[in-house]
């Protein structure tokens, strides 16, 4: 209350000229000088004055005339913590001063590594920068007191110091006379803080409530990033309204803010369509200087985590990394790989640069590495162009390491060799031991049951791909989950419709929703005559299904179907190639004795009428019915 009267008194003073006279009038020639009081600057800016309202704050430095002596120049110059330390000693200064030593010097110690951290604190002239500070926090600039925070921190000041909590303690009441900028900063140092369990929560709370209060002061693109990158403390409010302003201020983002808004996106995982469109926009026009290699494969992670799809931009980023691609290391590779896998997103010449990659640096790889390498060719069907080389690297480099690995990952590396057609015998016979299965039931249901599938694809492939696998148990021990029957989508509601219309002759030609012994579940199967007419299934042996199906042998011309409806998500981005998993789900059914009948959705949206559908249908059967007999 004291300094907020005094402030209103100062401003009043200086602004009333008959106030002044008479004060200068009461003061006798022969008055002896006074004590020298804080400046009248500095009195107005111990309180945010009370006319600006809620406004903007102003920044208290524009006020105060500033001029360089020689101990600001020996600082700036120095390159050395003890050149900034020796100018301190003789030449001295002020409080604002001592605080931009100290910044200099975190600057200098941590830029060598911060080795000497602990030595620098306990030399006594850093002992007298602190005290400095502490003696007169008070009168310490804004912007100079939150840098000095994040600074002292940086030296490795402990928590429980002084001169910290003083600092702290100053900032928190300031808060009002910040600007947003330096409260961005202030936030960031304080989530930092907080998450190595340092954090002084009334301060963070405090300077949140602040954003939250002030979020139409925000101009800056680069404290927009900032705030941003710290999106697990701010509130769901705060978040969208920084997502507005970084849509409101994208044309002027660096390739860097674009970084950083794409990852916080992507940790929280907010897909704000509009956003993510207008940084790839922007992104796209950016020169290539500031499209660093680091800068890209974050992009592609944050892309790939939220799903998001822009061709512009992965062309444009393929087109930046494949000459960069020698000077990549086997982490740079394996993380474009998979970040692309998860988009679907299939650019031949750059994974064969990926796989010539491997072949020039296998030593480099971790084993790791290359099974997330492989996973990524898997879920992509992605073949080298020179398979047997690339193959034959991969086998030596899993020669004496796949017995190793953690049981689940092991999982998903033979059953990715399975659909690259590349398992060795041996793979699948460990993988389908009794033995081994035991090691995966661990885990939720859902996941007990993924894997469980897995295992029944792996055993397919050894018994029908001819791979000479020996002691391979086809049943899997790993009990099945009792979950909800899955609801249908309109593509395969459609064709079980259109399919019921054309066996309406007879009610027992047609199954849905098969369930085989290989673990792929078939949308529809039937069986036809050497006239193409359906006839019944409940007599007929059926080897895929768990009970073996009747007794009697199929009719001779007579051919077994097996409807695959393939929707969107079954086909990589921007193409009509299906991805690995359904490539293998086909080559398995047509090796199983079926005549494969494949309805992929763009073909089935363009049919409007009921009698189109069945029509379709009826093409399809014959062509594959044809297709057979011609081989």
């Amino acid at each position: 209350m004291t300094a907020r009267l005094l402030g209103r008194w100062a401003r009043l003073l200086s602004r009333c000229p008959r106030a002044s006279a008479s004060a200068a009038h009461l003061r006798g020639p022969t008055a002896q000088p006074a004590e020298p009081l804080r400046s009248q600057v500095q009195i107005r800016s111990a309180v945010r004055p009370l006319y600006l309202g809620h406004g903007k704050a102003q920044e208290e430095e524009t006020n105060v005339p500033f001029k360089r002596t020689e101990l600001d120049v020996l600082v700036e110059k120095a390159t050395t913590p003890q050149e900034v330390l020796q100018a301190w000693e003789d030449l001295g200064g002020s409080p604002n001063q001592a605080a931009s030593c100290l910044i200099q010097l975190s600057r200098l110690v941590v830029g060598k590594g911060g080795a000497d951290a602990a030595d620098v604190l306990q030399d006594p002239r850093c002992v007298d920068l602190l005290e400095t500070v502490n003696s007169q926090v008070s009168v310490i600039w804004n912007g100079t007191l939150v840098s000095l925070l994040r600074s002292l921190s940086s030296l490795g000041l402990t928590p429980s110091a002084t001169v910290l909590r003083s600092l702290q303690t100053e900032a928190l009441w300031r808060l009002r006379r910040l600007t947003y900028r330096q409260l961005s900063y202030l936030v960031d140092w304080a989530s930092t803080r907080h998450s190595q369990g340092q954090g002084n929560e009334a301060l963070t709370t405090a300077v949140l409530k602040q954003l939250e209060l002030r979020w139409t002061e925000l101009s800056d693109p680069r404290t927009v990033s900032t705030l941003l990158g710290r999106a697990t403390q701010l509130s769901p409010f705060l978040m969208d309204k920084l997502e507005d302003k970084a849509l409101e201020l994208a044309e002027k983002f660096s390739a860097e803010d674009i970084r950083k808004v794409a990852l916080a996106l992507a940790s929280q995982g907010r897909r704000t369509v509009p956003l993510l469109r207008a940084l790839s926009y922007h992104l796209h026009q950016k020169p290539s200087s500031e499209l660093k290699t680091p800068l890209l494969l974050d992009i592609a992670f944050a892309y790939g985590k939220l799903n998001f799809h822009q061709t512009q931009v992965f062309q444009r980023m393929a087109a930046e990394l494949l000459p960069r691609l020698p000077e990549m290391s086997s982490t740079d590779v394996t993380r474009c790989s998979k970040s692309l896998a998860f988009l679907k997103w299939l650019h031949l010449p750059l994974f064969e640069g990926f796989a010539q990659h491997f072949q020039s640096n296998s030593e480099k790889y971790s084993t790791l590495q290359l099974c997330n390498l492989l996973m990524s060719f898997a879920k992509l069907n992605f073949q080298p162009s020179n398979r047997e080389e690339f193959y034959r690297r991969v086998n030596e480099a899993l020669e004496g390491s796949w017995q190793g690995l953690e049981p689940f990952l092991l999982t998903d590396v033979v059953w990715s060799l399975c659909v690259l057609q590349q398992a060795k015998p041996e793979f699948i016979a460990a993988l389908t031991d009794p033995d081994f299965q035991t090691k995966l039931s661990g885990g939720s249901p859902v996941r007990t049951e993924n894997y469980r599938l897995k295992l029944l694809h792996i055993a397919a492939s050894g018994q029908l791909e001819s791979l000479g696998a020996l002691g391979i148990h086809p049943t899997i021990h790993l009990p099945a989950v009792q979950a909800k029957a899955p609801t249908l989508t309109s593509l395969q509601s459609g064709l079980h419709t259109a399919l019921q219309s054309l066996t309406s002759s007879c009610t027992t030609a047609l199954r849905t929703d098969v369930n085989t012994v290989y673990g792929w579940t078939i949308d529809a199967e039937l069986v036809v005559d050497s006239e193409n007419k359906p006839i019944s299934l409940e007599k007929l042996i059926a080897p895929h299904l768990p009970g073996g199906g009747g007794s009697e042998q199929l009719p001779q011309g007579a051919h077994r179907l097996a409807f695959l409806a393939w929707e969107f998500p079954h086909f990589g981005s921007r193409s009509k190639d299906l991805l690995g998993r359904f490539a293998m789900q086909k080559r398995h059914l047509q090796l199983a004795g079926f005549l494969v009948v494949e309805v992929p959705y763009f073909e089935w949206l363009e049919l409007k009428s009921d009698w189109q559908k069945v029509a379709y249908l009826k093409d399809k059967m014959g062509k594959a019915v044809a297709e057979d007999m011609a081989k």
